[in-house]
């Protein structure tokens, strides 16, 4: 009897974090395609406010901010269309990967590295860009 109170606790306790992911998703999607649309609207300040304090003190400002966005992710500043793909975990913090296919009909894949904001919610701590597969349409 103690073996399998053991074992239920055990199974519990794994599976608190997939839950956790789960229900993260689809607030951290929601921050991902806020900034996204703030970008669209070339609403700098906005879309810097879902960026996390780290990458804040980064840039300093929502223009220096916009400025590397336009010049370095344009994919992300002018989508075309966007897909959410897997949620992970991965050295303690959640990855949220996203296929964008740009305005010229290419695929990209962004990592989206997640950290909480201390209020529940969600702020972008980093983004790398991927080899992105070929997608047919």
């Amino acid at each position: 009897m103690r073996r399998l109170l053991l074992a239920l606790l055990a199974t519990l306790a794994l599976a608190v974090p997939l839950r956790a992911d789960e229900a993260a998703a689809p607030a951290i999607r929601d921050v991902i395609q806020s900034q996204i649309d703030a970008f669209l609207a070339d609403d700098f300040a906005r879309a810097f406010t879902y960026a996390s304090p780290g990458i804040q003190g980064i840039f300093r400002t929502p223009e220096t901010f916009g400025r590397m966005v336009r010049q370095g992710y344009p994919m992300v500043w002018r989508p075309d269309e966007v897909r959410f793909l897997d949620l992970e975990e991965r050295e303690g913090a959640l990855h949220q990967k996203v296929l964008i296919r740009d305005g010229a009909g290419a695929n990209h894949v962004l990592d989206y590295r997640m950290e909480p904001d201390g209020q529940g919610g969600w702020k972008i701590d980093g983004v790398r860009i991927l080899e992105a597969p070929e997608v047919a349409a």
